[in-house]
């Protein structure tokens, strides 16, 4: 792991990590944020950039199966981990079944807050496949949306928990 502390401020470490289910090896500097790799130097610009204080959840990711608002995560603290963004969560020929309730049930409205919801609610349903109404509260309590009023939310979340206990 790169140790801050022993490294100036513009001094790049090469830094290796999974990126949805792809390695890569990168130089980052050891100030930067994961979200600012993740968007300016892979391009991966799904993974929004909204509050950047960590409030909103528009940047939210996986690491490790877990959710993270990218925005708090520094690059380093992500050495050797998994990551996996709104990008790594689509099969090849179809969506992942969170994404595919979400634009059946309209889960969406300008779409900005939308990607860190479907990575929130894929974390959520990985842990727990019969959420109550209190989990999928507890789990979306940070991802904020600005536009729907959280009823198509609710209602993707509960389509996509039936979808994936009828299909495993």
């Amino acid at each position: 792991m790169i140790d801050p502390a022993k490294t100036t401020r513009n001094e790049n470490r090469t830094l290796q990590f999974e990126i949805n289910s792809r390695p890569v090896s990168l130089p980052v500097p050891p100030a930067k944020r994961l979200l600012d790799v993740l968007r300016d130097d892979l391009g991966l610009t799904g993974t929004k950039r909204s509050c950047e204080i960590g409030r909103c959840g528009a940047c939210m990711v996986l690491v490790d199966g877990k959710p993270v608002n990218s925005c708090l995560a520094m690059a380093y603290q992500c050495e050797g981990k998994s990551i996996t963004t709104i990008e790594g969560l689509a099969g090849e020929k179809e969506l992942d079944p969170v994404q595919q309730c979400f634009l059946e049930e309209g889960g969406y409205q300008c779409g900005y807050c939308t990607s860190g919801m479907i990575v929130s609610v894929k974390a959520l349903l990985d842990g727990n496949p019969s959420p109550s109404d209190d989990d999928i509260q507890e789990a979306l309590a940070g991802n904020l949306c600005r536009c729907t009023g959280y009823g198509s939310i609710w209602r993707s979340v509960r389509s996509a928990a039936e979808r994936r206990r009828t299909t495993t």
